[in-house]
Order: C-alpha cells, then structure tokens, then sequence
C-alpha cells in the first residue's frame, strides 16, 4: 500500500516554524534561568569549581591518555572490538569448535613426532624408583635423539644446523667435561671462565672495529642480547635523557625479539615499514616517525624475513643528528659479514665504523659455529654496557650483581664458545664465509632464471626469500618438502626462504637444490591456479585471520602441546 503524499501551504509551513521556534526560545530561556541561579548559589565557591573542575579535566585526559595501548589506540580498539564480539555465543561457538579442531590436529603431530613411529613408547613422568644405569640412560638418550635430527641431514634444512665438523665436536665435547660445573656467577672460583669471556667480548670487537673503549658481554643467546640493548637504552633514555615513555623504531622485519622487550618492559614499539622493492627499511619514512621518546634505533644486518641488509650508514646518520643511539642487530650474520670482505665479498659498513652505531647483537652459536647458548652483545662505550647490568645494594643477602639476564650462566657453554673461536681463527672464517658466500650468490643468480616466481631485493649474505605473482607460494614449499627440502613460511607477504649454511656448499647440495626448484615450479606453473591444501593452505589463511588473538592462541596451543607427556 501506498503512502499518501502530504502537501503542505504556505501558511501550514510558516504557522509550524514559529510553533518550533517558540519551543526551542523556550527551552533556552529556561536553561538560561537555572544557570543563574546555579551561578548565584555557587558563586561563593567559584575558585573551588575552578580548581576541582580543572583537576577533575585534567585527570579524565589522564586517565584516558595512560590506557592508550602501547601499539595505538587503532589497535587496542580492534582488539577490544574482537574481544566482545567473540563473546557472543553464536560466534564463541564456532571458534572454539575452530579450535578444538587444531587443538586435535597439533596433538596428533606433535604425538607422532615424540612416539617417533613406536606406538608403545612410554613417556617418563615420575621419579624412577632407583638410580638408572648410565648404560641404560644413554639407550635411552640415543632413543629420544633419533627422533628427529640424527646428525646429518645432507643440507637439506634451511638454517638450524651450523656447526663446524666432527673434530670440532670431539674437541667442545672435552672441553664441556672440563667445565662442566663451572658458573660465571663466582668469579672468584671460576676466574679462568670469566676471563675466557673476556676474552671473546674482545676478539668480536675488533671484528666489528671496536676501539678500546668498545666492550660487551657474552650472552645466552640473540634474543637476551636484543632484550638487554633495549633495556640498556631504555635505562639511559629515563636517566641521562630524562624521558618519561621511551619509544623504540624498528623496521617491520626486525627480530621479533624486540617485540618481546617492548612487552616485557613496557615501553612502545613503532615499527618502520619497508621498501616494497628493496625489503629493506624504509629510511624516509624511519626520520618521520623519531619523536622526542625515541631512546633507540634499529638496524638489521641481515634481516631475518628476506636475508637483505638494512642501510645502515643512513640510520647511523639519522642516529647522529637526533643524538639517538643506534644498534645494529647481526645476530643471524654477524659471524658472516664480518669476514665478507676478506674474504672477496666487500659491503657497506654496517659497524663501529659508522660513529652512529653504539651496539651490535652477534651470535657465536650460528655462523660462528659454537654450540648453542652463545650470543655476543656489544657497546661502544662501558658507560652504556653499564645500563644492562642488575644491580641490587640493599639486599640482606649481601651486594648482588649480575651482568646478563640471568644470575647463574652455564661457564662450559663460555668455553667451548672460546674454544671454537681459537679452533677456527680468522683464516678459517674467512674460508668458511667465502664457501658459504659464493653458494649464495650462485643459487641467488640461477633461481632469478627461473620463471614463475621472484627472488625478493637484493640478499647479499646467506639468506634468499622467494614469492610469485603466478601461482600459491606455500605451494612450492609443500612441493620441496616432498622433495625432503626443510624451507621456511613467510607472511605479509605471503613468500618462503632458505637460509644457507655450511652443510650446503657441500658438493652437489646446491645443484640439487636448483634442479629440485626447476621441477617443482615446473609443475606449479602447468596448473598455477590449481587448489592450495595440506600446511600451505594453513599458511595461506593464518594472514586472512584479522583476529590475530585467534591465530595467537592456535600458537599457544601448539607450546602447550610441546609440554604434553599424556597423549
């Protein structure tokens, strides 16, 4: 049914205008008439309205301005957003079912990874009744080991495995037993570790063009060495600079360690995006976003994501003028880049060369080759190393003072970090780089042949991202998987990469990595639009979820999972 049309005269129009008018006049005159008797009757206490009014203001913008997230108001409304949508019952339904559904799915391989294919494996969750046999210990030891690496994976592993042969094995091996007990936390009953880590900090300092004023620590691992760069500069921002909301710029492809410091000391992080052509940071767009809490600046030497180097002589310069300190994280590639030109590989400097670069992050235990749990962190001055130590004076118990994170540190781990930089010297760093360097660049060449997919800016070290425009990148990486190749996931955007080591300038490995590569895109290109499934597909999608909770807590979900003993 229709609704009839109302046509009204002019004087209809007129006569209702002045009806609201004189509504509206009277509204006003009323509201006028209460705020003068409210101003007669207060007007004794005016300076007390003044006053409170203003503090109760200015305590409102307070209040408000604190509870801004730390990543921006933008965020913390999305999540808040998300929060209460995902309380609705029709929706909370469905997610958990969601999750119940990968819960399941993470168990059954993460249970299949520890039976390792024995169905009657039995996990040890109590106290044996007595001692065990050293004999049966090792059975037992060999048993769990065999579940994964075994010692050998003919270069097939992108990253994870660097070490530097079985002699060297044999010689740490001794040299653990030696000091097994020792702790770097007595320095008066240890002093030959504490001198050996001494004498580490120094030879990466003059690796890096350090001075004599340049100094360090020998940390855990990259992550303790980026969590104490940040805490050092955020103590010397508050302190020295006197800044209240210290801020640190990183680019978007820098370690999530970061990240870590950031929530762990509650200070904001601003991530600088990325050259879309370079994969490097954007340095304009990094001068843009230094404000007056910027108390640190960082550089990747390579990064992680696409294996490319950052401008770091621009950084330093941006650290120059702002007077902001700069570090330059090298902890995948320190113990590459720094022989790289001796080895016939020159860059651009990316040290203590450049005088705005105050600290760099390097592990001994990637390309230096030590065993795990060995990072090395240095400063240029001992007035800044001072800011990452703990120091406790009014404890019962005595001073109390610890350079690192943690208070007791494993001196054998010290010693074979030690021992392994004596076994290799400069000579066979320099041999290893120029091994690992030339490979590199070969695979890094052949696979821009390649049709179908695009090698991503310009890695110069050891490190080669891939993406297409052509067809599903996961796709290549499920393929080369079948192939027994482990590659890494990347994400935004969606792309896969391979980091090389030493294990792959062994003969034949790169060929066979290339012709692997040639075949499996091949065959991707023959059907490019062809149905993404299997881990490709999870990868694929976990970047189209904008409810990053959910795909957080699927991550924690796998970690609790890799606690599990009752499958």
């Amino acid at each position: 049914m229709s609704v009839p049309h109302l046509e009204l005269t002019k004087l209809e129009t007129t006569i209702m205008s002045d009806a609201f008018r004189g509504i509206f006049s009277n509204i006003l005159n009323e509201g006028q008439h209460l705020r003068e008797i409210f101003n007669r009757r207060l007007v004794a206490y005016e300076p007390l309205v003044l006053v409170g009014g203003s503090g109760i203001i200015a305590y409102g913008i307070h209040y408000m301005v604190i509870r801004i997230p730390n990543d921006g108001i933008y965020a913390g409304v999305k999540r808040t957003f998300f929060r209460i949508r995902n309380r609705i019952p029709f929706i909370k339904s469905i997610i958990d079912r969601e999750l119940a559904k990968s819960a399941k799915s993470i168990t059954d391989n993460v249970e299949k990874l520890y039976r390792g294919g024995n169905e009657n494996c039995k996990f040890i969750t109590v106290l044996p009744k007595g001692p065990m046999s050293s004999s049966e210990i090792l059975v037992q030891v060999e048993s769990y080991l065999k579940l994964g690496y075994n010692g050998s994976d003919g270069g097939l592993m992108s990253g994870a495995l660097y070490h530097g042969g079985e002699g060297l094995t044999k010689l740490n091996t001794k040299v653990y037993e030696m000091s097994s007990w020792s702790n770097t936390l007595h320095a008066e009953v240890f002093p030959g570790i504490l001198k050996m880590e001494a004498e580490i900090v120094r030879m990466v300092a003059d690796l890096f063009h350090g001075d004599s004023e340049s100094c360090g620590s020998v940390t855990s691992c990259g992550t303790e060495s980026i969590l104490l760069a940040v805490k050092a500069y955020r103590d010397y921002g508050t302190t020295e600079l006197g800044i209240l909301h210290p801020e640190i710029l990183v680019a978007s492809s820098a370690h999530p360690a970061f990240n870590k410091a950031a929530q762990l000391y509650n200070i904001k992080i601003k991530s600088v995006p990325l050259d879309q052509n370079t994969y490097t940071v954007d340095v304009k767009a990094m001068k843009k976003m230094i404000t007056r809490n910027t108390v640190m600046i960082v550089g990747s030497a390579p990064a992680y994501p696409h294996g490319c180097m950052d401008n770091i002589k621009a950084i330093s310069e941006i650290g120059l003028k702002h007077n902001i300190p700069v570090h330059v994280d090298a902890c995948l590639g320190g113990f590459l880049i720094a022989f790289m030109s001796k080895a016939g590989f020159p860059l651009e400097p990316f040290d203590f060369q450049l005088p705005g670069v105050t600290s760099i992050s390097a592990d001994t235990h990637k390309y230096g080759s030590a065993p795990k749990g060995s990072s090395i962190l240095l400063f240029r001055s001992k007035k800044l190393r001072q800011y990452q130590y703990f120091i406790h004076t009014e404890w019962c118990g005595g001073l109390y003072a610890s350079q690192t994170l943690a208070g007791s540190r494993a001196g054998a781990l010290i010693a074979v970090c030690w021992t392994t930089m004596l076994y290799f010297g400069m000579s066979g760093y320099v041999d290893m780089t120029k091994s690992i360097i030339q490979t590199a660049r070969h695979i890094k060449y052949q696979l821009k042949q390649i049709q179908g997919i695009d090698v991503m800016g310009n890695p110069e070290v050891s490190i080669i991202a891939l993406k297409s425009e052509e067809f599903d990148i996961y796709r290549l990486l499920e393929a080369m998987k079948s192939k027994g190749w482990v590659m890494n996931a990347l994400q935004f955007p969606s792309s896969i990469h391979f980091c090389l080591s030493y294990n792959q300038t062994a003969p034949g490995v790169a060929d066979k990595f290339l012709k692997d590569i040639r075949d499996a895109v091949e065959v991707l290109m023959s059907d490019p639009d062809s149905e993404t499934t299997g881990v490709a597909a999870i990868y694929g999608t976990s970047q189209t979820v904008s409810d990053r909770s959910i795909v957080s807590e699927i991550t924690a979900i796998y970690l609790d999972t890799l606690y599990e003993t009752n499958f």
